[in-house]
């Protein structure tokens, strides 16, 4: 098992070699740093990010969204989701955030379809992520998992979170 000081360097490496990676399960995960269309996707989706106070009146989510952010989970996993949902401002600011986040959303790059589409999203839904929605900016494909549900829309889409926040993919 690597030490933390080991992986802090490893994963700067990777950055700086423009390589996004991750480890889920022991398991290293890498992708080249994204496109314009998923910037842009991203960006996007992140702009329609609000809270819904008819969907949740007493619900106090701050649907505080934060792009392509390390997040470590309670087995050691560390995943980069291209958007994570809070509903309160994570305690980490220079490491990996600990924090479980409410929603995620994964925008699918050509040629990681399997990480995007298969891997992550049932990793996300094991650590009780309570929404997560993937986007095929390709071909419109909006998959939006719950525990016990998946639903599949086309894009644009509106979708209200479990937690109150609602956004448009």
């Amino acid at each position: 098992m690597m030490n933390d000081k080991d992986l802090a360097t490893l994963l700067q490496r990777a950055d700086e070699a423009g390589v996004r990676l991750e480890l889920v399960g022991g398991l290293p995960l890498w992708e080249a740093v994204p496109a314009r269309r998923h910037q842009q996707a991203v960006d996007r989706i992140r702009a329609s990010i609000q809270f819904d106070p008819q969907m949740n009146p007493d619900g106090d989510c701050a649907c505080l969204h934060l792009a392509d952010i390390y997040i470590r989970f309670p087995d050691g996993s560390l995943k980069r989701p291209d958007i994570s949902i809070f509903c309160r401002e994570p305690d980490e600011l220079d490491e990996a955030i600990t924090l479980i986040p409410e929603a995620v959303i994964e925008v699918v790059s050509p040629g990681y379809e399997a990480k995007d589409l298969e891997i992550s999203p049932r990793f996300y839904l094991l650590q009780d992520i309570k929404d997560v929605i993937v986007f095929d900016p390709h071909t419109l494909l909006v998959l939006h998992m719950r525990k016990d549900d998946v639903t599949r829309q086309v894009s644009p889409v509106t979708l209200t979170l479990e937690c109150g926040c609602q956004c448009v993919v």
